[in-house]
């Protein structure tokens, strides 16, 4: 019988490319499993649960628990139920890292060496402080992101279902009404800018912010005396930013309550000593208190400041009727 080598040839091709499709197929399979284990070499026999409380040991619901398995660099995620309460099964022995987060309250973050079967593991409880302020998780900044985004481009109505998004999902986050509030105000509609600042105030009654945000509203409508009793809701002490300060002294300057001026303007220059306007304002304010002298000396600060424009010719004015008066 003959032999026909290119058939053998042939035959021979198509048994290589077989081999190696079933080579192929085999690495993927064993990658895939190398991925697979991978990702579940935190799994183990151990069993560990706790409670997340409050500072006053009241069960907290909805706290995400991060468990890192610290060889690995690997974990998952579980929630705490209405009881406060958290497990993690079918875990392996060896060290963790676990964070418990929740908007609202500072995240807390522990170490903790897990054991397996006959060892039991001790009950992990663990008490959550009140946040100051808003605590920014990663979620909820990936969230607050997009939507400060669209703030920024002036896109308001897009922000504004962004930012309600956010309270849907997080509605302990409640400072995010500030957010819809600014969007509001910008768009000029502050009635409903104040209907959001005031949803705050449900919440943080104290919240110094809030009520100048909600003052800022009626200044805007042109209703100064409902704005001024806002004002004067918050703690001098608090007020630090020094727009904020001028504003409001001048909103009391404008209906003549001198006096209340006169502490707005003192601090915005005690903040910020160049700040022309407020110097401006504070000279004038003594005037009108007929404390002539201390009125001269914001008018001369003034001036060594700002010697040469349209403002410091009248500052010059002022400085001449000054000394003729003391």
């Amino acid at each position: 019988m003959a032999f026909n080598i290119w058939q053998f040839s042939k035959s021979a091709e198509r048994g290589w490319r077989f081999d190696m499709k079933k080579i192929s197929i085999l690495l993927v399979f064993v990658f895939l499993s190398a991925i697979f284990t991978f990702s579940q070499d935190w799994k183990g026999n151990g069993r560990i649960m706790g409670h997340v409380l409050d500072e006053q040991g009241k069960p907290i619901e909805g706290v995400k628990v991060k468990l890192v398995y610290v060889p690995s660099n690997s974990g998952f995620e579980i929630m705490s139920d209405a009881k406060g309460e958290w497990r993690a099964s079918w875990i392996r022995k060896g060290l963790w890292f676990i964070d418990f987060e929740k908007v609202g309250f500072e995240v807390k973050k522990i170490q903790f060496e897990v054991n397996e079967p006959p060892k039991k593991n001790p009950e992990i409880n663990v008490n959550l402080k009140k946040a100051e302020g808003l605590v920014i998780t990663e979620d909820l900044k990936k969230s607050l992101d997009e939507g400060n985004m669209l703030f920024n481009e002036g896109k308001y109505e897009e922000a504004i279902s962004s930012y309600e998004k956010i309270l849907a999902s997080y509605p302990d986050a409640f400072i995010i009404n500030k957010n819809i509030g600014n969007s509001y105000f910008l768009m000029e509609k502050y009635d409903k800018a104040e209907e959001y600042y005031l949803k705050i105030l449900e919440k943080d009654p104290q919240n110094a912010e809030a009520m100048l945000l909600i003052g800022n509203c009626y200044a805007n409508r042109g209703q100064n005396e409902k704005a001024l009793e806002w004002y004067g809701r918050i703690e001098f002490e608090k007020i630090k930013d020094t727009t904020v300060l001028y504003n409001i002294g001048t909103n009391f300057y404008n209906i003549s309550k001198f006096e209340e001026a006169l502490k707005y303007y003192k601090k915005a220059v005690e903040l910020k000593e160049d700040f022309l306007d407020a110097l401006y304002q504070l000279g004038l304010t003594y005037l009108n208190l007929q404390n002539n002298q201390e009125s001269l000396n914001a008018f001369e600060k003034y001036l060594k400041l700002d010697p040469n424009s349209e403002k410091a010719s009248l500052v010059k004015s002022f400085i001449e009727f000054l000394k003729k008066k003391i």
